[in-house]
């Protein structure tokens, strides 16, 4: 499983730098665990708590703050 698309963190804009980081997030979650049936028995527990929610969308500024850094944070 790839884990960083084509190996690479550089995206044209910001826009497409954030679907990557929710990308890379979505797949760091795949590896962790990677029993599909899993994830779906677990999803509606997390989808409906606040501080899940939150932590996930954590773990997506992170990716975001990575893929800003390695585009320089988009050059003119």
């Amino acid at each position: 499983m790839a884990l960083v698309p084509n190996n690479s963190l550089i995206t044209p804009t910001p826009e497409e730098g954030r679907e990557l980081a929710i990308m890379l997030a979505r797949k760091t979650i795949g590896a962790i665990q990677p029993d599909e049936n899993v994830r779906k028995t677990l999803r509606p527990a997390y989808a409906t708590d606040a501080d899940s929610l939150t932590a996930a969308g954590h773990v997506v500024a992170i990716e975001f703050a990575t893929v800003a850094a390695a585009n320089n944070y988009w050059r003119g």
